[in-house]
């Protein structure tokens, strides 16, 4: 496994100031061990197929000069996948001195691995699902405007994005938190194929620096199979609740005494917090528990009401649908989608209403002091910090190399 670390600097669009092209600064961590590129067996080479490729112009532009392996790729069975050349996908050879093929690799449009190999004379083709390996990589970057334009600055896959936000949401409001300044460092998986990304993975440790507070997220993998994201001390970054049940929306409506009721046209408290999303949009648990009610209930449309431990229950309204499975006594956990976005009831636009109780009364899911889940648990404490050291340090040197570019 290797590291990367990139980081991004700009101004912010609306700043009124010019903007400056990201300042790039990249250093590599850890070097995985690189094969030579040639070898006793052979040159390994690898070419993207383009618009208009016919097999043999690749192989021609790979160095291949062999009429026996075209022959041979022509007419086996395994190896009739090569005709359905995608433009952009990557052809892997290996040739000998003298253009002979000695192997060749194809990630067929099935997913499969094409492996051609040759013995002797003779050549052999087999079909099989594909390896991925695992690589680490580290980026870090800074908030000019938003979190999702920092994150493209630096190249960060937007699954990645969207998990750091999930990660840090029980302290931070992605909505009217984030700050021009703040920053952000995450070490994460990356699925590779003979060198080709396809794919992120999850996020091993993640730091961000909000309004000049810093949280540290680690992954720890528990040993009755669980997995969660932990301080450095192994206090959990998960709150019992999340703040928000659906990503990335705005809020049209918050907590209020005394609101204009669009659909009543009268003024009424609005005891919870409205969340402008399309119809269909995924609504998650905020927390685990057990379905109270599921089912059509006046102005609130389509509705969802979670009972959780001790004396905290959630509701969730003019849903279009209900989630799979959803109905009163199962029960759900957190992030689980109990419903979609929709319309019903007294909606004058697609939206979620969002409401947190306490002893059956109402409160505000933005302000609230959300309760923590479990922390690591003492028999698990000692490996927890031994995997926490390592993680910590990469994020600390990232932190370095940012405030460096910086100045």
């Amino acid at each position: 496994m290797g590291f990367g670390i990139v980081a991004a600097f700009g101004f912010a669009p609306e700043s009124g100031l010019p903007a400056d092209p990201p300042q790039l600064i990249a250093r590599d961590l850890q070097r995985p061990l690189l094969a030579a590129l040639s070898s006793e067996g052979g040159y390994w080479r690898e070419e993207r197929i383009q618009r208009g490729d016919t097999l043999g112009s690749v192989l021609s532009r790979l160095g291949v000069q062999d009429p026996a392996a075209e022959l041979f790729l022509r007419s086996d069975s395994r190896a009739r996948t090569l005709y359905q050349l995608r433009p952009g996908k990557p052809v892997r050879v290996k040739f000998d001195d003298d253009g002979h093929l000695v192997a060749l690799r194809y990630l067929a449009q099935g997913g499969e691995l094409l492996d051609v190999s040759r013995d002797s004379d003779a050549f052999v083709a087999q079909l099989a699902a594909p390896t991925a390996d695992l690589r680490l990589e580290l980026r870090a970057g800074e908030i000019r405007s938003s979190l999702f334009a920092a994150s493209d600055a630096i190249g960060l896959p937007d699954a990645i994005t969207i998990q750091l936000a999930d990660i840090f949401s029980g302290d931070i409001d992605f909505y009217h938190d984030l700050r021009r300044g703040d920053r952000f460092t995450v070490v994460y998986e990356m699925r590779e194929l003979d060198g080709t990304a396809i794919g992120a993975g999850r996020i091993l440790a993640a730091e961000f620096v909000n309004k000049g507070i810093t949280f540290r997220a680690f992954l720890w993998h528990a040993r009755d199979g669980g997995e969660a994201y932990y301080a450095e001390d192994g206090k959990s970054l998960r709150k019992a609740f999340m703040r928000s049940p659906v990503e990335f929306t705005r809020i049209t409506s918050g907590f209020s005494l005394a609101r204009f009721h669009p659909f009543l046209q009268t003024w009424r408290a609005h005891k919870g917090v409205d969340f402008a999303a399309p119809t269909g949009t995924p609504v998650r648990a905020s927390g685990d528990g057990r379905v109270a009610f599921a089912g059509s209930q006046n102005g609130y449309g389509n509705v969802v009401s979670l009972q959780h431990s001790g004396a905290y229950s959630t509701l969730y309204a003019h849903l279009s649908r209900f989630g799979a499975g959803v109905r009163p006594g199962v029960h759900v956990a957190q992030g689980d989608i109990i419903g979609y976005v929709g319309q019903t009831g007294w909606a004058t636009g697609p939206h979620l209403h969002y409401e947190f109780r306490v002893n059956n009364e109402q409160r505000d899911p933005l302000t609230i002091a959300l309760p923590d889940a479990l922390p690591v648990s003492a028999a698990e404490r000692v490996s927890y910090l031994e995997r926490v050291v390592p993680l910590a340090a990469e994020l600390a040197l990232s932190r370095g190399l940012i405030l460096a570019g910086a100045e």
